[in-house]
């Protein structure tokens, strides 16, 4: 009897772990830092910021992105404003955050399945280009939530995922404002595509 209930407790442990596993995020990241951009932000007399959209032709939740958007609005609302204050010299830094891809679970879907509801994660990138169309940079900024983590606090890391990410974007943008040196993605080694091929 106690070899039966040994045998069923591994066979539930390697189901759970096999579940998980399968739960885990596609999206990888193809970096873990942002090269410098063509040249610092502050060459622009005026810089926009653009709402955050979908790649072309995909789809994904709307209600991240937003929230993603808003994040990032709130976090650059002070500076643009001292930015965009001087006098202006004929340039204009136009920047659009584009969400490439998105896994991302709410939290009535976390409450029912936790951990099984699967992993959340997040691939943004940034297009910044001058008024003519010219490019000036690309950063990539990537974010997840773990299964485990995000299941057991009922979708509080999902949340905090699309908070993070906004705060990259953010802090990318400010840290290049004065002097271009590109910045973190947000990814470590286990994101990178690359690794995928091992």
């Amino acid at each position: 009897m106690q070899k039966v209930s040994k045998a069923v407790i591994l066979a539930g442990a390697l189901l759970s772990v096999s579940l998980l596993q399968g739960c885990a995020t596609s999206i990888r990241a193809s970096s873990t830092y942002n090269p410098a951009p063509a040249e610092a932000f502050s060459s622009f007399g005026r810089i926009e910021v653009k709402s955050t959209v979908f790649a072309a032709g995909y789809q994904g939740n709307q209600a991240a992105m937003r929230k993603i958007d808003e994040n990032i609005r709130k976090n650059l609302a002070e500076s643009l404003t001292t930015w965009n204050a001087g006098a202006t010299n004929g340039r204009v830094l136009i920047i659009e955050p584009v969400v490439e891809e998105i896994q991302f679970t709410s939290g009535a879907k976390r409450v029912f399945f936790g951990p099984l509801a699967g992993s959340s994660g997040v691939r943004m990138r940034v297009m910044i280009r001058d008024s003519k169309g010219a490019l000036v940079a690309t950063p990539e900024f990537f974010q997840r939530a773990g299964a485990m983590a995000a299941g057991f606090t009922l979708g509080v890391h999902d949340n905090l995922m699309l908070t993070r990410v906004a705060n990259l974007t953010s802090s990318y943008i400010k840290a290049n404002y004065v002097r271009a040196e590109g910045g973190p993605t947000g990814a470590d080694e286990k994101a990178i595509e690359a690794s995928m091929t091992n």
